[in-house]
């Protein structure tokens, strides 16, 4: 059984008699169906439709929500918070002793809340409180990730710089699609209504280690993405899959700089790189 302390991760409290209606009025989770002891991803968009802050979002216990995400958007997260709370019966608070921490297979329930990002078989928890006193490497939780399709902003993306759409979150419920409005609904319903996303993650494999983050991907020699979270010879990127469609087509070459890549869709998703709907 894995188990790693997310070191870069931090722990928003979101408390009161209005803390669900005030999250589900601005985030693309739609917490109505978010059942306790589970954990979804989300995020907060500009009006534009682009992710502004992502999370993993759980229930803390009757009235209480927690918000998983990068420490490093600590302060600019609790001010966009207080920002949308006006009136609102909410509190908003940084849990400065909850660490987080991931594990796996393992048979039991276990503590913490399922990842709901991740099959239900493998029993992906969130563990919330003290860290281990001892946790395995890193790398093993980067390749599960990239292994299962799961994107987090930072290698995978630039905050600001995608849409939900890019990263799946229509496809594994980071976006309550049937929900009321929030920030950015407009935009993320147009697209889902028109199909309009073009650019959607992938998992990338390759015969040799990949190069690092950030590297261009080309599909026939045109441009097409770059390559986020890289482990060895696999790594996560978001494409434009209408380009790797047209060069799946003519069986053209696919490259992460000089290095022949495959790509492939996360076995959750809906959609294919041959110009079809899954």
């Amino acid at each position: 059984m894995p188990t790693i302390h997310l070191s870069d991760r931090a722990v928003i409290s979101v408390a009161g008699p209005e803390a669900e209606s005030f999250l589900q009025n601005i985030i693309t989770t739609d917490l109505s169906s978010l059942a306790p002891g589970k954990a979804r991803p989300g995020a907060l968009l500009t009006p534009q439709g682009k992710i502004l802050f992502d999370f993993i979002v759980s229930r803390a216990g009757e009235d209480s929500f927690r918000i998983d995400f990068r420490k490093d958007v600590t302060d600019d997260l609790v001010k966009r918070l207080m920002l949308y709370r006006l009136r609102a019966k909410a509190q908003i608070s940084v849990e400065d002793q909850e660490h987080v921490t991931v594990s796996w297979e393992n048979d039991s329930a276990g503590d913490g809340v399922a990842d709901e990002r991740f099959p239900q078989s493998l029993n992906v928890r969130r563990l919330y409180g003290p860290p281990p006193a001892a946790s395995d490497e890193r790398s093993l939780w980067e390749r599960l990730r990239i292994v299962h399709g799961v994107a987090e902003s930072g290698t995978d993306y630039a905050l600001g710089d995608a849409f939900p759409h890019d990263v799946l979150f229509d496809q594994n419920a980071g976006v309550g699609l049937k929900k009321g409005c929030y920030v950015g609904q407009e935009v993320v319903s147009r697209m889902q209504h028109r199909g309009t996303a073009r650019r959607r993650l992938v998992i990338v494999r390759a015969d040799s280690p990949l190069p690092p983050p950030g590297t261009a991907v080309s599909a026939d020699g045109r441009a097409a993405g770059s390559l986020g979270t890289v482990e060895g010879q696999d790594g996560l990127a978001i494409v434009r899959v209408d380009r790797v469609a047209e060069a799946n087509a003519r069986a053209a070459p696919i490259t992460a700089g000089d290095v022949p890549v495959s790509l492939s869709v996360p076995a959750y998703a809906g959609f294919s790189l041959n110009g079809e709907t899954a």
